[in-house]
């Protein structure tokens, strides 16, 4: 039965309320986080050595584990990295002569991007480095950790279906 009266506001402001997003403990943040700070502890490695900032890896990595020559495109869809900052990267890799172009054989057109036998040089000369880092990273980690962490680090990206594999990353024309 109704009294007629109006609730207390303070009771309707308080119901009104949404949950508070604890944004630490909110995985996106996390991988988010994480990520930005994996990547600053990697490029510790060739930064100071090298004088390669973040973007200018990514483009050396990208077609240092590919096996065909790919797009610029290619290098920014499969970082995850603005179009723009692959261009910048990729025009100072090129004064460097640490990449090439190379025509595309498929629409001549379209040019494609390579290493160099120094940025072949280079990127093998990294590698060891940046895996003795992975591993020192991973060190707060058991071995059966470093591995559950890895198959559960899959099965999300399986989940918002990414290629996984260098295998499959060579079959894509397009990431």
């Amino acid at each position: 039965m109704s009294t007629g009266m109006a609730a207390d506001p303070r009771e309707e402001s308080a119901s009104k309320k949404t949950a508070r997003l604890d944004l630490l403990r909110f995985v996106p943040f996390q991988l988010n986080r994480l990520a930005a700070e994996v990547s600053s502890a990697l490029s510790a490695e060739y930064a100071t050595r090298y004088g390669l900032d973040i973007p200018e890896w990514r483009v050396l990595a990208t077609l240092g584990f590919r096996h065909e020559p790919c797009s610029a495109q290619y290098v920014a869809d499969c970082t995850r990295t603005h179009k723009s900052t692959i261009s910048r990267a990729v025009t100072s890799l090129l004064k460097q002569q640490i990449i090439e172009r190379v025509e595309n054989e498929d629409d001549r057109r379209e040019f494609r991007l390579r290493l160099t036998r120094k940025g072949t040089t280079l990127y093998e000369e990294l590698i060891p480095r940046l895996l003795r880092r992975e591993q020192e990273i991973l060190a707060c980690l058991s071995a059966q950790e470093r591995k559950d962490f890895s198959r559960l680090l899959g099965k999300i990206e399986s989940s918002l279906d990414l290629v996984q594999t260098s295998e499959e990353a060579d079959a894509k024309e397009a990431y």
